[in-house]
C-alpha cells in the first residue's frame, strides 16, 4: 500500500524511490552535488525575479529536463494539485487587493472584491514559481540514490538535525501506508472520501486521530527494533557521493554567471 492508494495527487514516495534507485537516466550519472547546486541556484533565481517571461522559460527548461530523464510526466501533473491548491489558498485574498486595471468585481457580504490585472499577474507568477521549485525538487529526488541523498544530508546538516531529517523521511512511508490501510477499510465498509466527509465527519476525525496515535506507537516499535540491531543514534552511509566532473564544474560556473546576468537588474533596482 503506497501513497498512490490515498490519492493520485499525493506524491508516491515508493515510485520516487524506484526511479531514484533505477539509475538508468543520463541525469542519474550527474553528481548529486551538481544537481543540489543547480537546485539552490534555481530557488534563488525564482525568488528574486518577477519577470513572467523568464519564469516561463525557466519552467519549460525544468519540465524538459524532467522529461528527458525518463520521469513520468502524467504523474508530475497529477502531483501539481497540492501545490496549486496551497498557493491559491495563500494568495486567494491578496490577488483581490492588488491595484491595477479592474478585470472582475464581485460583492460578498457587503464587500466588493476586485480582481485586477496586477492581481492576476501576481497569482500566475507565484504559481509558476511554486511549480518550478516542485518540479526541480522532484527531478533531484528521482535521479539521486537514497544513499547519496542521505550522505549529503549528513554532510550539510549538523547532528542531530541530520538524523531527524532522515528518520522523518523514512517514517513517511510507514505513515502513508498506515493511512492508506485505514481508508481502504473504510471504503470496504461502504464509506467514501467525499460522501463520508460530509455525512460521517466523526468517522474521519477518528481515522486521523487513530493515524496520529498509531504513528507514535509505530515510531516506538521502529526505535526499539533499531536499538536491538545496534543503532547508536547515527545513520551510517556506505559509499561516497560522486564528485562533480570537470564539465559539471564548468556548467555550474555558467549557470552562476547566467543567474547574475539575469538578476543584476533586479538587485540594482532594489
Amino acid at each position: 500500500m503506497t501513497s498512490a492508494s490515498l490519492s493520485p495527487h499525493i506524491p508516491d514516495l515508493d515510485l520516487i524511490t524506484y526511479y531514484a534507485e533505477r539509475q538508468d537516466s543520463r541525469f542519474s550519472q550527474v553528481s548529486p552535488w551538481t544537481k543540489l547546486a543547480l537546485l539552490i541556484l534555481t530557488v534563488v533565481t525564482i525568488t528574486v525575479t518577477r519577470d513572467l517571461v523568464l519564469l516561463g522559460i525557466f519552467y519549460a527548461a525544468v519540465v524538459l529536463a524532467y522529461a528527458l530523464a525518463g520521469l513520468p510526466l502524467k504523474k508530475l501533473f497529477d502531483w501539481y494539485a497540492l501545490p496549486v491548491i496551497f498557493v491559491l489558498s495563500l494568495i486567494g485574498i491578496l490577488m483581490w487587493s492588488e491595484p491595477g486595471v479592474p478585470l472582475i468585481s464581485a460583492g460578498i457580504a457587503g464587500f466588493t472584491l476586485t480582481l485586477t490585472d496586477n492581481g492576476l499577474l501576481l497569482a500566475v507568477t507565484l504559481l509558476i514559481k511554486a511549480l518550478i521549485s516542485i518540479t526541480f525538487s522532484l527531478f533531484f529526488l528521482m535521479t539521486t540514490r537514497y544513499s547519496h541523498f542521505a550522505d549529503i544530508i549528513g554532510r550539510i546538516f549538523p547532528s542531530p538535525l541530520d538524523q531527524i531529517f532522515l528518520m522523518t523521511y523514512r517514517f513517511l512511508f510507514l505513515t502513508l501506508a498506515m493511512t492508506a490501510s485505514l481508508l481502504k477499510s473504510v471504503r470496504s465498509r461502504g464509506g467514501g472520501l467525499l460522501h463520508s466527509m460530509r455525512m460521517q465527519g466523526r468517522l474521519f476525525a477518528g481515522i486521523f486521530a487513530l493515524v496520529f496515535i498509531r504513528s507514535f506507537e509505530q515510531g516506538e516499535r521502529v526505535h526499539r527494533a533499531m536499538t536491538a540491531r545496534g543503532f547508536l543514534g547515527t545513520y551510517t552511509t556506505s559509499g561516497e557521493v560522486p564528485r562533480p566532473a570537470a564539465a559539471e564544474y564548468g556548467a555550474l560556473c555558467l549557470a552562476g554567471l547566467g543567474m547574475m546576468v539575469f538578476l543584476f537588474p533586479f538587485w540594482k533596482g532594489g
